[in-house]
This record gives structure tokens, sequence and C-alpha cells, in this order.
């Protein structure tokens, strides 16, 4: 995980197959790594006086160990899911049970895309989601997260 050292504190977290942004499907994702979103994430987060630690995993425990360490060190939580959006009621349950305010990001506008991706099973305990622009998508996130926090 990298930080930066500020005021509000916001998980960032990736799911899976998302630590090979800039070589899977540039044509759906674009050419940007995991490491050009986190970034352009950090700078941000500088501009905007908030912490941000930054995770990516393929496995869904360890995302939800995550989640649950974020509990009373955490004031929000910044989560691109993945596949794991339209699958997993586990991670579902786990942003519900923490009760942090969570924002659901995609680079893709999932809607767009297959029939399969177009169910959330986090929105429903997100305060939002933004999908479709690329790693503004992130960046649209962080600010409204932190707008809601303040």
């Amino acid at each position: 995980m990298s930080k930066v050292t500020c005021l509000t504190r916001i998980l960032v977290l990736n799911g899976p197959n998302l630590n090979l942004l800039g070589k899977r499907e540039p044509e759906t994702y674009g050419t940007l790594t995991l490491a050009d979103i986190e970034a352009a994430l950090q700078t941000l987060a500088e501009s905007l006086d908030c912490t941000v630690d930054m995770a990516q995993s393929n496995h869904e425990g360890e995302l939800i160990d995550w989640i649950h360490q974020a509990l009373g060190m955490q004031d929000g939580i910044l989560i691109n899911p993945g596949a794991y959006t339209h699958t997993s009621v586990a991670l579902r349950d786990a942003i519900a049970a923490v009760a942090l305010p969570t924002v659901e990001v995609h680079l893709s506008n999932i809607h767009k895309r297959e029939s399969f991706r177009h169910h959330s099973y986090i929105a429903p305990v997100a305060i939002g989601q933004i999908s479709g622009f690329g790693v503004d998508s992130y960046l649209l996130g962080l600010r409204a997260l932190i707008t809601y926090l303040t």
C-alpha cells in the first residue's frame, strides 16, 4: 500500500485483473496502468487534503479483509471491484457491515457492455457509482467521496 499523509483517510481498492491495466483490453480499459491511476489519485489527494491508501488484489477474501480493517481506520472507501461487482455478495456484505461511505468506480461504462455486467451488487450499499470515464472515474469518485465526507 502507498500513502499520502493528510486529514481525511480514504481506502482505494482495486479488484481482480486491474493489475493488468495498460496491457489488458486497451480498447476497453485504456492504456494507463494501475500505477498511473494511483499516481493521479495521489496527486489529487494532496490537493484535497486527504490520505489515500491503495491496494489491489485478485482475491475476494483479501479485499474483504481490507474492508474490515478499514473500520475505525478510514473515513471512506473508493472501490473498483472489477468482475466482483457482478458476482460478490460477500464484498457487498463487507461494505454494508463496516458502513463506511463507499463510491464504486469503473473505467468502462458497465451499462453499455455485456448484459451480465449491468447488475452491481455493490451499488445498493454505495453512496454512488461512476463509470465510463476511464481514469477520470477514479478522480471524480475521490472528489465526490471527499465532498460527501466534508
